[in-house]
């Protein structure tokens, strides 16, 4: 099968296009033929990567979109054919990949593949976020980080449609804030001084919920808008810099931060994911939810889609199509 593998961590370039073995199954696994994945910073980050944890030959990837094409076990809720998103073991990057049954889910005959290969990753995590761990209110105002990007097109739409009273996004540029405003934000700033701007914004009440994915300067800096009684929700990293919180800011103002990992997630409590599905797919299949995609690729076009990901001028999903 054709796959791509790094064999070393360093910029783009070190992503092999290539012929590969097709992995086998095992007990409780799935053979998936895959139809899309995408590339996500964490994409990026695993590919520069810990010398520590080197593994190589390495395939990169966090959830794809395809068509079962082997399964281990005759009783399985699977059989060849069935339509499926999934959470592989090892990358994404391939024509094939492995993945456990119970990261493995079962597209219905009324949704788009084009349209759910899109969003396994960032549905997931905006759904749970917004459902589960900092369930959003009416009275809510909601700080959405990294807006424009492909987690925060997500949540845009999650938190509207829960009906929160305010929602506001920051981006890099305001060059990105049209997809914000088109998805439901009623403001968008850029990172620079945003928690004055968005005191400013809201006569000095600040915000109840602030999604971040970046860390570092910008969790630092969202506690200065973070109202009362508020919710600091931390998923990522995408800043590379832990943020530095000191235990008085948080319990003088009742204010608390959450964390959540869906990666931690699919290893160890995998049955939520099970549990929140058919709400996704749910969603996928309104006429009005959208998932905008930057840019699609091939496969042997993957160093272009990594380049644009890492330029962080893109808007929306960057989508590989095998």
């Amino acid at each position: 099968m054709k796959a791509v593998i790094i064999n070393e961590f360093g910029s783009a370039d070190v992503l092999t296009y290539c012929e590969c073995p097709k992995p086998t199954i095992a007990k409780g696994e799935i053979l998936i033929h895959i139809t899309y994945t995408s590339v996500y910073f964490a994409d990026i980050k695993n590919r520069t990567g810990n010398k520590a944890k080197a593994n190589f030959p390495m395939i990169l990837g966090l959830d794809v979109a395809g068509i079962v094409e082997d399964v281990f076990e005759s009783n399985s809720d699977f059989q060849k054919g069935d339509q499926v998103i999934a959470f592989p073991k090892k990358g994404a990057y391939a024509e094939y990949v492995v993945a456990k049954e119970q990261l493995v889910f079962k597209i219905p005959q009324d949704v788009p593949i084009e349209k759910v290969a899109a969003v396994p990753t960032v549905l997931f995590l905006s759904y749970i976020l917004t459902y589960r761990v900092a369930a959003i209110t009416e009275q809510d105002s909601v700080l959405i980080h990294a807006a424009s990007g492909g987690v925060g097109t997500m949540l845009i739409q999650m938190v509207k449609r829960l009906g929160a009273k305010q929602i506001i996004g920051t981006v890099s540029h305001l060059e990105k804030a049209a997809i914000a405003y088109q998805l439901g934000a009623h403001q968008v700033f850029t990172y620079d001084d945003f928690s004055a701007s968005i005191n400013n914004y809201t006569n000095g009440a600040g915000v109840d919920i602030v999604f971040d994915s970046i860390a570092g300067a910008i969790t630092e800096e969202s506690l200065h808008c973070l109202a009362p009684y508020g919710t600091l929700v931390q998923f990522g990293n995408s800043g590379g810099r832990a943020g530095t919180i000191k235990t008085a800011d948080l319990h003088s103002s009742y204010r608390n931060i959450q964390g959540f990992s869906l990666g931690t997630t699919r290893a160890k409590r995998p049955v939520m994911l099970q549990q929140v599905a058919q709400a996704i797919f749910s969603i996928v299949k309104e006429e009005s939810f959208q998932v905008p995609i930057a840019k699609i690729f091939t496969l042997a076009e993957i160093q272009q889609a990594h380049e644009l990901m890492e330029s962080r001028q893109h808007q929306g999903k960057i989508l590989i199509k095998i």
